[in-house]
């Protein structure tokens, strides 16, 4: 028994020193947003600020004052209010009626064959009129020079789409434990170093911030490709790299903030619609990735009280390596390094969350978003 249990644990510390190898290389990769020298006028393309809103009159008037006050010479935001039974609507009209760069769109209904950010994103497009086009959500603050940095980064780089690393803003206990584990699976799971290598199949896209010329997303079909895409930001990005696209990622440190969700257990539940999708809703995949996160990161720490020897080498070095690792995540992410010792709770809690969300899904035969329903059928058909 001892014999297994120390071979165990010596794959898992081989496995730890691979990708603690490769996430320390490549996070030097990542450029940071800081080091781009601000665009003058004249070098400015068009930028089109696209972002749907359903009920999000409490969080909308902050958010869309910081993008009102980005310093770029030509801009327009076009704010779709998707089918909102608060304010929202009544926000981007008055705001609009005070500043032209601001085109409000109102949607009353859903077509069939549509999830409903997919289709708000569509209509806005629709709408725009910029060379670049900027995706993002009514949540999300950016800092006044960002446009500028960010499309002189894309230029520099020869990117055709950009994802931009951000800020999550933390208030709580568990908010913390929750959000710091989650950069780090982020990292481990999309590997955004390599989105720019064109012979590496890895991509990404957050929807925080996210840049592609309107060239490439027209070439591969706009929003349509993505009607019935779940994680369509993530998405998004491996449908530009499919395209041809250059795609690169860059960390933006304050340069983009949000709150994602207020509190665990409203994570807990926000997380429920998509979590299962990102397998393709293929329940073998996401039991898969469940064990992994058992064995990759709490199986080493709760090994440590019960091994002697080699054993308790390895287990040592596979539970150091995901502590290490971690503190860098946080750091990033602006929580207290300390938060990487809570790492195993961190993966107990995005296992729990995979599993719920899958649970769920199977048990309604679809998933409620923002108070529609879709059943799991179509979604299947839409997956990218």
């Amino acid at each position: 028994m001892h014999s297994s249990l120390t071979w165990i644990l010596g794959i898992l510390a081989l496995l730890w020193i691979g990708l603690a190898m490769d996430v320390a290389r490549g996070a030097r990769l990542l450029p940071f947003l800081r080091d781009a020298s601000p665009l003058p006028d004249s070098r400015c393309p068009s930028v089109s600020v696209l972002f749907a809103a359903r009920d999000e009159a409490g969080k909308l008037p902050q958010s869309l004052e910081t993008l009102l006050r980005l310093d770029y010479p030509r801009f327009e935001i076009v704010a779709v209010d998707d089918r909102s039974s608060d304010a929202t609507g009544a926000i981007l009209v008055e705001r609009a009626s005070r500043d032209a760069r601001l085109k409000p769109v109102r949607v009353d209904s859903l077509p069939p064959g549509w999830l409903g950010k997919p289709h708000a994103l569509q209509c806005a497009y629709e709408r725009s009129t910029g060379e670049w086009l900027v995706f993002t959500d009514a949540d999300v603050h950016f800092r006044p020079d960002l446009l500028r940095r960010a499309v002189a980064l894309a230029e520099q780089k020869g990117w055709d789409h950009i994802t931009l690393l951000g800020r999550a803003e933390m208030y709580t206990f568990g908010e913390k434990i929750g959000m710091a584990f989650f950069g780090l699976a982020l990292l481990v799971g999309t590997r955004p170093w390599k989105a720019n290598d064109v012979r590496s199949r890895w991509y990404v896209g957050i929807g925080a911030f996210q840049m592609i010329r309107r060239s490439v997303y027209e070439r591969f079909g706009t929003h349509r490709r993505l009607a019935m895409e779940v994680i369509d930001d993530m998405k998004l990005g491996k449908l530009a790299k499919e395209a041809g696209g250059r795609s690169g990622a860059a960390r933006a440190e304050d340069g983009v903030s949000v709150h994602w969700h207020a509190g665990l257990r409203n994570m807990i539940r926000g997380t429920t619609k998509n979590f299962y999708a990102a397998s393709g809703f293929k329940p073998w995949l996401t039991s898969l990735q469940i064990l992994g996160l058992l064995a990759m990161f709490v199986f080493p720490v709760a090994a440590l009280p019960f091994v002697h020897g080699w054993a308790l080498a390895f287990a040592l070095v596979a539970s150091g390596l995901p502590l290490i690792t971690e503190a860098g995540v946080a750091r990033g992410l602006g929580a207290p390094m300390g938060y990487a010792l809570s790492y195993p709770l961190g993966a107990l809690l995005f296992a729990w969350m995979l599993a719920r969300s899958m649970i769920v899904t199977l048990w309604q035969g679809g998933i409620i978003w923002r108070g529609t329903f879709y059943p799991l059928k179509e979604l299947k058909r839409g997956v990218v």
